[in-house]
């Protein structure tokens, strides 16, 4: 590990040579209340390129558990393409700013956090290139370019920085393509921070010897490691006690025949303290219901549940493992949508306590029960109208109070509350972005053909009124698919780019996405480019209908998936879009079921779902032109998929393909990375498809 420290120069002077003395940034201080001008948001002015490609000026932000230290990442002083640097606060002393330290020459910071003990943990990554040796995503595929991950621990100083929970065993003789497989898989990472633990947290350590992964409780002083769970096998950990680190509840699959597997839930007797089976939350894989045990009622010795065994959402659940047995009624329940998360105590004065909930709306939703929490989000909200408030950490006795706003026209910003009297802003990811250049966002249903409801976000452009007639539009399927879209600031930057100018887009949350009910979810299973893919029709279907799109312009632009839904677009005969981008897309399903993931209950699990129609065997149908787009590091969906697709319709279609050098599948790029990508998207919509006519 390369790191340096610069020193931070005073406003107005010169950042010389490779000065490597420490120094302090200054925060801005702001004032307890605020007072917030309307938007006036006006149409006609694109989002340059330049501010959503930037390196965020701030990100990974995060504060100790004992309220002392403060971590970042942020761009680096007098960096180049997308440099980072470690920024750290004594909290304190927190007007004295910051200490700042940049990446190596090669490998870069992509992101933080703050533990106790005085350490930081920090993960960084390379670019790497040569034979993947059997390690790592990308290696049933051939690929050659991928990035090496790293995790450091440092303290306050930055002075040093020593490789992360490295098992000792690491260190003895191994033929060099077990070491780079090490090196490639990564040897370790943060299980549970332990909160109330001054020196240990558990660790997953990957043995060098077995190749399986065990967990450690590891004291972050001196190094030293204690066995708490021996992998292998098909048994995982699940709950650890936050106290004790000891296990709790651990997950088991075994097969039951017929090509099928049972994920049997075992909890520690605390009388005979053997592990026993728990009939009540053990389900076949395939049923794919959430037991997701969350939590333990110190006082009760019953098991806090997130869980959809009961209804098409997740709700809250007491389970009683003496009687093994679920309450009555569930403990919390939202009519329309999930409950995501239950938000317990951390501090000595409120351990083990649930203090709120997170409702999985259109976007997240947090409620908190407990007054004194309570108390504070009501205040940084009223500091803070129109903005969702999201409070990421806090002291015992809530002096420091670590919390971030955003909305859909306002990036994410970091900010503290000391004493309950004043705020201290650390900064916005993107500083130069105007909240002007934003639109409206709805969250918006509509049928599809065979009558399920699908949820959709739909973003406008700025001062669009439906009397200025309709507007071309962007139907823009996610990733996943077992995955969803929420409201609020789109962290890809694609969304804002495209409304501000002039494109209307739709998010359908396709039946396949999770998080919005198991009907949902389930009713995507073998229908890839079928009725997943009839959704995404009827959405663009429902724009017109609605008069926002004009029926001759509309597009499709998706990545990942939503780039295999914009390749099946290109060959689904009379379909609605005048034309297709597919960033990162599988094009091939039949070379997808070998490569589809390094996680075996993935496999298992989502790979038997991946069927329906394959581009690749009907780009004979290709009926309109078509974009593609992959970094030439991306392993996940790596280039012979867009590649092979592109050569097949170029004769049929006017087709591009693109391959970006260095870019791996999922974000963060570089800032070249995303111009260039961001750049053949407009160039295409106006030029290839000629949306505006």
């Amino acid at each position: 590990m390369v790191a340096r420290t610069a020193r931070i120069p005073p406003q107005g002077t010169t950042l010389q040579g490779n000065d490597m003395m420490h120094s302090r940034v200054r925060i801005r201080l702001l004032a307890a209340c605020f007072a917030f001008s309307s938007l006036a948001a006006t149409a006609g002015q694109p989002i340059p390129a330049e501010v959503l490609a930037r390196t965020p000026a701030i990100q990974s932000v995060s504060m100790s558990t004992d309220g002392k230290n403060l971590v970042a990442l942020v761009v680096a002083p007098g960096g180049k393409d997308g440099d980072t640097a470690l920024a750290s606060w004594d909290l304190d002393h927190i007007d004295a700013g910051s200490r700042i330290t940049p990446s190596g020459d090669r490998m870069k910071f992509v992101s933080a956090s703050a533990l106790k003990a005085d350490r930081i943990l920090v993960i960084a990554r390379q670019e790497w290139t040569g034979q993947l040796g059997g390690c790592g995503e990308g290696k049933r595929t051939g690929a050659t370019k991928t990035f090496v991950f790293k995790t450091y621990l440092t303290d306050g100083s930055h002075k040093k920085f020593d490789e992360a929970f490295a098992a000792k065993s690491s260190k003895i003789d191994m033929p060099e393509d077990m070491r780079r497989c090490l090196e490639l898989a990564g040897t370790a990472s943060l299980a549970n921070p332990l909160p109330l633990d001054p020196d240990n947290v558990i660790i997953r350590q990957l043995d060098p010897g077995s190749m399986v992964s065990n967990y450690l409780l590891y004291n972050l002083r001196s190094g030293e490691s204690k066995l708490l769970f021996k992998g292998g096998g098909r048994s995982e950990p699940g709950l650890f006690d936050p106290r004790t680190g000891e296990l709790l509840t651990r997950t088991q699959l075994e097969p039951v025949g017929g090509g099928e597997y049972e994920q049997q839930v075992l909890i520690r007797d605390p009388e005979s303290n053997q592990f026993v089976v728990h009939p009540n939350l053990t389900r076949k894989l395939s049923e794919r219901y959430t037991v997701d045990i969350v939590g333990r009622d110190e006082r009760s010795g019953k098991f806090y549940v997130l869980t959809d065994l009961f209804s098409d959402k997740v709700q809250a659940w007491l389970y009683d493992p003496a009687t093994r047995t679920f309450e009555d009624e569930p403990l919390l329940a939202h009519p329309k949508y999930s409950i995501s998360r239950l938000i317990f105590g951390r501090q000595p004065s409120d351990f083990g306590r649930i203090l709120g909930f997170a409702v999985d709306g259109p976007q997240v939703e947090v409620t908190y029960i407990d007054p004194r929490m309570q108390a504070i989000q009501a205040l940084l909200e009223k500091n803070f109208p129109a903005q969702s408030v999201m409070i990421t950490g806090y002291d015992d006795g809530l002096g420091k109070v670590l919390f971030t706003t955003s909305s859909h026209r306002d990036p994410p910003a970091y900010h503290l509350l000391l004493d309950r009297k004043r705020i201290v802003s650390l900064g916005s990811r993107l500083p130069s972005f105007k909240p002007e250049w934003v639109g409206e966002q709805r969250w918006v249903e509509y049928r599809a053909r065979d009558g399920m409801t699908i949820p959709a976000i739909l973003d406008l452009p700025a001062g669009w009124t439906p009397a200025q007639g309709p507007l071309p539009a962007i139907v823009h399927p996610h990733g996943g698919p077992w995955s969803r879209d929420y409201m609020g600031w789109d962290v890809s930057g694609w969304v804002p780019f495209l409304t501000s100018r002039g494109y209307a887009v739709l998010r359908p949350q396709y039946r396949g996405s999770t998080g919005l009910g198991r009907a949902l979810w389930l009713a995507g299973d073998a229908e890839w480019g079928q009725k997943m893919q009839d959704d995404l029709d009827d959405g663009a279907a429902w724009l017109v209908q609605q008069g926002i799109a004009d029926t001759r312009r509309e597009a499709i632009f998706g990545y990942s998936y939503g780039g295999f839904a914009a390749a099946a677009a290109v060959v689904r005969p009379n379909g609605p879009f005048q034309c297709a981008i597919a960033g990162a897309p599988v094009t091939d399903l039949a070379k997808l079921g070998w490569s589809w993931s390094e996680n075996r209950l993935q496999r298992i699990l989502q790979g038997r779902t991946v069927k329906g129609m394959d581009p690749m065997q009907n780009t004979g149908k290709a009926s309109i032109p078509v974009l593609l787009f992959v970094g030439d590091r991306d392993v996940r969906t790596p280039a012979f998929h867009a590649e092979g697709f592109y050569k097949a319709v170029k004769d049929k279609v006017p087709a591009k393909f693109a391959l970006v050098p260095d870019m791996p599948h999922s974000m963060p790029w570089y800032p070249r990375q995303q111009l260039q990508a961001l750049g053949l998207i407009e160039a295409f919509l106006e030029h290839d498809c000629n949306l505006k006519g």
